[in-house]
This record gives C-alpha cells, sequence and structure tokens, in this order.
C-alpha cells in the first residue's frame, strides 16, 4: 500500500476504498474505513493496515461509528483468519491449548495452509498471535493490581518461567516494574554534541534505552520523560561510570567512523515482530542500504514492508538500531523520525568512513 494514498482516500471520505484498507488512530485507540465519517484525525497519529486483524494485532479497535469490520466486499479466507483471531483473543487464557492442530480443526483447514494464509494476512505466525494476546492479557492483568502469579496463569501461560522468559525481549522491564509504570526503573542520561546534531543517551542497568536526536536539551529530555513516565530520571555527570563511559565511547567513535560495528546492550519495550526487524538491521553492513521491501524479504515476511517501517518509526536507540540504513526501493529516503537530512547525513558519513574519506572534522 501507498501511505500517501492512503492518507487522501481518508482526507476525501473515499467510500470507494472501504474494504481496501483500515487506518487506525494511536490516540483513539480505534482503525475505521477510509469513510468513516468522524472528524479527520492528525496525520502523524494515523497508521494504516491492509486487514483489520492487523490492527487488532496493534491493540487498535473497530470503530463503532463507521463498523469497519462490515466489510463491503470481504476476502472469504480473509473472513475466516478474522474469526479465527477473535477466537484467539476470546480463548487465549488457558481454556482450550490453542496448538496450530486445534486451530486448524477449529477453522476448517490443514495445518500448513493455516500457518500459510494466517502469516500472510496477519503478519505473524498463529502461535505468535496466541502469545501475544497472552501477553496483552497478563500486562492487563498486571494493571489491576493481581499479584505477578496470578496475572502469569489467569493469562492463559503454563508456568513462570515461560513467562518470564519473554519478559526481557518484549516488555523491557519485569512484570513488577512494568506493572508500577516503571516507577522502579532508574534511567541515567547525557547530553552531548555529535556529527549529526545534539544527541541524548539514556541507559538502565541492563543496557540502553534512549538515543535519541533533538534541538535543545530541554526537548530531548521531554521526549525522555514522555518515553518512561514513572522512571526516576538522573543526569549523569563526569567522571562518569565505567559501564555509561564504554558505551559512550563506543557511540562516539562509531560515529567519527572509526568503530563501524556497535555491539551495544539495549533494554526497551518492543514486541517480537519489532526485535526480529531491529536484529536484522544490526546485520545491515556499515555503510550499505536496503529497502523496507528487502528487509521484510529477508525476514521471511515479504509482504510486510510496511510493518518493517512502522518497526523502524518505533525505534527509540538510533544508531544502535540502524534504522537509518533502510529506505525505499524507489532510493528515496522514506521517514526518518529524526529527520531526513540527519538520515542523509548518516549514510553519506557511514560510506565516506567505508571508503576512507571522511574527514576528522
Amino acid at each position: 500500500m501507498n501511505d500517501e494514498r492512503c492518507w487522501e482516500a481518508v482526507v476525501n471520505k473515499d467510500k470507494g476504498q472501504d474494504g481496501q484498507f483500515v487506518f487506525g488512530v494511536i490516540t483513539t485507540g480505534v482503525y475505521c474505513r477510509p469513510s468513516c465519517p468522524s472528524r479527520r484525525p492528525l496525520r502523524k497519529n494515523v497508521r494504516f493496515y491492509k486487514f483489520p486483524a492487523e490492527a487488532e494485532l496493534d491493540g487498535l479497535h473497530p470503530c463503532r461509528r463507521c463498523r469497519p469490520l462490515v466489510a463491503v466486499e470481504v476476502d472469504p479466507m480473509s473472513a475466516r483468519i478474522r474469526s479465527l483471531c477473535n477466537y484467539i483473543c476470546r480463548n487465549s487464557d488457558g481454556g482450550d491449548p490453542l496448538t496450530l492442530g486445534q486451530l486448524s480443526r477449529h477453522v476448517g483447514l490443514s495445518p500448513f495452509h493455516l500457518q500459510r494464509s494466517f502469516k500472510a494476512i496477519v503478519g505473524v505466525t498463529p502461535r505468535q498471535y496466541v502469545e501475544a494476546c497472552r501477553l496483552k492479557a497478563f500486562k492487563g492483568q498486571l494493571r489491576s493490581r493481581k499479584s505477578i502469579t496470578e496475572a502469569i496463569y489467569e493469562a492463559g501461560f503454563g508456568s513462570s518461567s515461560r513467562v518470564y522468559g519473554r519478559i526481557d525481549t518484549r516488555m523491557g522491564m519485569t512484570p513488577t516494574q512494568y506493572r508500577a509504570g516503571g516507577k522502579d526503573i532508574s534511567i541515567s542520561y547525557v547530553s552531548v554534541e555529535s556529527p549529526v546534531g545534539l544527541m541524548m543517551v539514556g541507559a538502565t542497568n541492563r543496557g540502553l534505552c534512549f538515543v535519541q536526536f533533538g534541538e535543545s536539551q530541554h526537548e530531548l529530555l521531554e521526549m525522555l520523560r514522555k518515553e518512561y513516565p514513572a522512571a526516576t530520571l538522573e543526569r549523569m555527570r563526569q567522571p562518569y561510570a565505567e559501564q555509561f563511559r564504554l558505551w559512550m565511547e563506543a557511540l562516539s567513535r562509531h560515529l567519527r567512523g572509526d568503530q563501524p560495528r556497535l555491539d551495544l546492550p539495549i533494554d526497551v519495550r518492543a514486541t517480537a515482530f519489532q526485535f526480529k526487524v531491529w536484529k536484522y538491521l544490526q546485520s545491515i553492513p556499515y555503510g550499505e542500504v536496503q529497502s523496507y521491501t528487502e528487509v521484510a524479504r529477508t525476514i521471511g515476511r515479504p509482504a510486510a514492508a510496511r510493518a518493517v517501517a512502522r518497526a523502524c518509526a518505533s525505534n527509540r536507540v538510533a544508531i544502535v538500531i540502524p534504522c537509518h540504513r533502510v529506505i525505499r526501493g524507489n532510493g528515496e529516503l522514506g521517514g526518518y523520525r529524526w529527520g531526513l537530512e540527519r538520515k542523509r547525513v548518516l549514510i553519506d558519513r557511514e560510506r565516506a568512513a567505508r571508503a576512507g574519506t571522511l574527514s576528522s572534522s
């Protein structure tokens, strides 16, 4: 899909595009038809999805006004898969095993056909969708102030070891810290000048959680507070703690072109898909670029180029996860949350450093 054309359809409330895609509004938590009569949202708050199931996997709910699930022309397979998604959400709390075989029998497809169709339409495998539903339920249980043990079993996880094994990579903090809104998380931060402007680096004792660019320290600090509203923020003063100093030196050498490969620990919240994309981005050679489509194809998700773009846009640790190395298939830069000019400079500097022509200035 073309985001610009989708947005044009939303602006014009084009009924001819109903059933072709839905758009989600992250500030309201709903997704709608292109022709939804509700007031037009701000473009920066809008995401586009080929199928309603994709929007629901992002935690959005169907608009009660335009009822996007009542499709104009419903693809039979999409309808079956969407129905299965609803079934998984209702039964992910452990009542049924929800194995691939059980889900196949429920929907009347062979396991192979279900696996292939589900991934093509929803963007993840049935097993990953089950886990996503359980993690969502688990976080809801935590917010309701239930004990950790109660939340684990009521969300459908068979043991505490299974959920704790997923928390570090998908929530970025322990269950207790998440339930408390991150108030037990301590983040040290510092602002430094870099070859591409002012950069703020924030870190917990487990790794980097914030590497972003801005125009002023005040702006960057507000971004950090918005990202971690309940955390304790402490400005790091020199001499830096040993580990923090090593991380800062590595970032500095990398931006100067002296250390092409970065291998720094990160401590962020993300979905399994985001981590899969981010891990692959870290393998793109220094000074090279790939398209969103190439990334999607390489990670085994050829139809998920837009989802790859969203994962790049969700990156909170610039440079460490080099989302600037992903561009559009036509050679255009595409998006970059810290500005296209900065993205261009980063790419050019890496290419120059790789060619040995980067100035030391």
